[in-house]
């Protein structure tokens, strides 16, 4: 037996403290729960912890062969087994990497499931695990209500505060595609070292905020508190002085080593928060054992005294004396169930072993845009009679050419009354409407439970946006300004965008996150107000990137959106250019070239659809949002100089672009300008530029024209890195000329 090898010298102490009856005192010495705990409730919890460790043992012995790719286990953390017999499944959980045993023994309440095996081809990265079909090591399943959970640190706490604040909404509002029961609640488990997250700490401050404000949000934080963040120790007493005061949410310490405290500490965390529909912080105190991973040598960071110490404490030793002093179990029985468990999972995961992977791009990438929930219809468009009411004198207005900013809030108000599972918020947006108004009258119109302002914090934003989407709704979120996406995008990237990959479409994060973003204001915000890098949405896969330029294609691909949302799952990044929100006139004061009727309902833009101003052979300029607003402005100057025609075409969708569509439409063209008001650097006209060079070939000159790699200044400098009409007439005159 090695020093190095902890798995093996747990493994070997159980069986022989349990022979020699040489178990840990308790550490929890009064239970007067007023409760009946019967013996096949506390046998069937053990049963779960036993098989939990014994799935680590064999998983490290797997990796060892090669043959397993996943070792962070949950050894140490076993008493969580009671949380999955305390809480029903109908309550959703998002779960810590810890939380085998939870998982196991929630299995137990839905009939006709394999979990053993299941989570056997999840540790072998099997293309038949049921839950990511062999993408990652996730503990979830549709069925018992766990979406999979990448996250190793905190970020999927905002989006668990999101679910558990929708329940009671969606109650309220009668939502028909809303997921859980009326009286449910959410779990939330995590690490004590996560609760120093960012994410965590917007997650408990959100949630206690909504309280305070005399909002439900029914969820129990689940904090598995084991001492250590891998190798750093967590401070004595840190979680339970940071939370037992907390404002807002109700802190409970149990002691994870002994199941009967936890079972009486969870049922109590459970009356609190279903009844009182508040947040419940359950502080469960624990150990860790085997480090970190299979990778983690302890002894390079705690003293062979120490492991010993902790490795003492060990969990199944505390239930196993726990089997013996309440009768349920003898010392010989405990035996048998430790070895015959460990022939169980040991034959399930050789049999693991043999089943097939991933191996190809098309195969692992199939799952990003997947959707098992597929809705084959949206709603029916409103009759007129109601629009009509909702719209009052603003209804014949819409008949007038309107700018941007004006279009967009018909369009909202009619898509909050075309579909009742969509929800607008974040912040300012309520009573007054939006820093540009956008919102505006929305809250009258639909009231305070489908508009509402969120705390200030991004996090928080894109965590109900999230959340809200796992229980039936469509939200429809505002960041107030692009710049400010930066403090949240591990919500977008990390979270919401990598859920139908993790879980085969099983699970869907459908909203339209509304961003007021890129440049050209003029005196006012400078660099925070006038952001103009997408660069952040290029690289995550699935998502739809929107990049309206003017009013009434504004509204058609918002309508296409949030269809997309509804029916196929998707994630949409609306993206709408703030200087172009009031602007009325194209070429010069008062022409009205850039004022537009409000498209008659049912209009859309189907998703890559792009549109063309002109046919030239000569000249195209690709471009998008105030691009194009600049460039048309530039098309008609250059057509006086040149005496001859050119294009341009306006994107309208950077994500997806259609390649295809797009060649065909410029191939036999002899120049191409690319037009980004982006920074260059990262920019997608970057990636544009690559793409045709690769198609097209050098029968066509093809070049960039984009923003400097600059931030945006204040005054009257604050388009002097960025294209303007006069740059675009003579990149496209140098372009011509050779």
């Amino acid at each position: 037996m090695s020093l190095f090898n902890r798995a093996e010298v747990v493994d070997l102490n159980f069986t022989r403290r349990v022979e020699e009856g040489n178990f840990p005192d308790s550490k929890t010495h009064s239970l007067n729960s007023g409760q009946s705990l019967s013996s096949s409730e506390l046998v069937s919890v053990f049963e779960s912890q036993v098989a939990s460790r014994h799935m680590d043992l064999k998983a490290r012995s797997l990796k060892d062969d090669g043959k397993c790719y996943y070792t962070i286990g949950s050894s140490g953390h076993e008493g969580n087994a009671v949380f999955g017999h305390v809480f029903p499944y109908t309550d959703m959980a998002f779960l810590h990497y810890r939380d085998m045993p939870f998982f196991l023994q929630r299995s137990k309440q839905v009939s006709g499931l394999t979990p053993f095996y299941d989570t056997a081809l999840s540790f072998m990265a099997s293309s038949e695990d049921p839950i990511s079909g062999g993408r990652h090591k996730v503990i979830g399943s549709k069925k018992l209500n766990i979406p999979p959970q990448t996250s190793t640190i905190a970020s999927h706490l905002p989006k668990a505060v999101g679910t558990a604040f929708s329940i009671d909404r969606g109650k309220d509002l009668d939502i028909k595609e809303r997921v859980l029961e009326s009286n449910s609640i959410v779990l939330c488990s995590f690490g004590d070292a996560s609760v120093n997250h960012a994410s965590a700490l917007s997650a408990f401050n959100t949630a206690a905020w909504i309280h305070n404000l005399g909002g439900h949000v029914p969820i129990v934080f689940l904090c598995e508190d084991n001492g250590t963040g891998i190798s750093v120790p967590t401070q004595d007493g840190w979680i339970e002085q940071n939370f037992s005061r907390r404002t807002g949410i109700q802190y409970i310490q149990a002691d994870g080593l002994h199941i009967l405290d936890l079972i009486i500490k969870s049922k109590k965390a459970d009356q609190i928060s279903r009844k009182q529909r508040c947040p419940v912080f359950l502080h469960m105190k624990t150990i860790r054992l085997m480090g970190h991973a299979g990778s983690d040598v302890e002894i390079g960071y705690k003293s062979i005294q120490e492991i010993e110490r902790i490795e003492s404490d060990d969990p199944l030793l505390h239930s196993a004396r726990i089997m013996i002093e309440k009768q349920c179990l003898s010392s010989s029985e405990i035996l048998s169930l430790y070895e015959d468990t460990r022939k169980q999972i040991s034959f399930v995961f050789d049999s693991a072993v043999l089943r097939p992977k991933l191996l190809k791009s098309v195969e692992v990438m199939s799952a990003i845009l997947s959707n098992e929930n597929s809705k084959k219809n949206p709603p029916k468009i409103p009759k007129s009679q109601l629009r009509k009411k909702l719209f009052g004198k603003e209804f014949e207005r819409m008949k007038i050419p309107q700018h941007m900013g004006k279009l967009l809030n018909y369009a909202l108000s009619d898509l909050l009354l075309q579909y009742s599972n969509t929800l607008i918020f974040g912040e300012d947006v309520a009573k007054k409407g939006g820093v540009y108004h956008i919102t505006a009258d929305l809250y009258k119109q639909f009231g305070e439970r489908r508009v509402f302002n969120s705390p200030l914090d991004e996090t928080s934003i894109i965590g109900f946006g999230v959340g809200f989407a796992h229980n039936g709704f469509i939200p429809i979120p505002e960041i107030q300004f692009l710049a400010y996406l930066h403090n949240a995008e591990d919500q977008l990237r990390g979270e919401a965008a990598t859920l139908p990959f993790f879980s085969k479409g099983q699970f869907t994060n459908p909203m339209v996150l509304r961003i007021p973003g890129l440049a050209y204001q003029k005196g006012f915000g400078g660099h925070f107000h006038n952001d103009n890098s997408l660069t952040i949405f290029r690289d995550i896969p699935g998502i739809i990137l929107a990049v309206p330029s003017n009013g009434a294609d504004a509204v058609k691909m918002l309508r296409t959106a949030v269809k997309e949302a509804y029916l196929n799952g998707r994630v949409i990044v609306f993206v709408e250019p703030i200087a172009l929100y009031m602007t009325k006139d194209l070429h010069e004061s008062k022409d009205g070239g850039w004022s537009f009727t409000y498209p008659d309902l049912g209009k859309e833009i189907p998703l890559g659809q792009f549109n063309s101003y002109g046919e030239s052979r000569l000249l195209t300029i690709i471009t998008y949002g105030n691009g194009l607003y600049l460039s048309l402005q530039a098309k008609k100057e250059i057509e006086k100089k040149i005496k001859k025609k050119i294009k341009v075409i306006d994107l309208r969708w950077l994500a997806p672009i259609n390649y295809k569509n797009l060649i065909k439409n410029i191939e036999k063209c002899k120049n191409i300008l690319i037009v980004d008001e982006c920074r260059k650097t990262g920019c997608h006209g970057e990636g544009l530029l690559g793409e045709l060079v690769t198609r097209i070939g050098r029968q066509s000159n093809i070049e960039l024209h984009a923003a400097d790699d600059s931030f945006i200044p204040l005054g009257v400098a604050a388009t002097a890195t960025l294209p303007s009409k006069v740059s675009i007439v003579k990149k496209s005159l140098d372009l011509l000329n050779g």
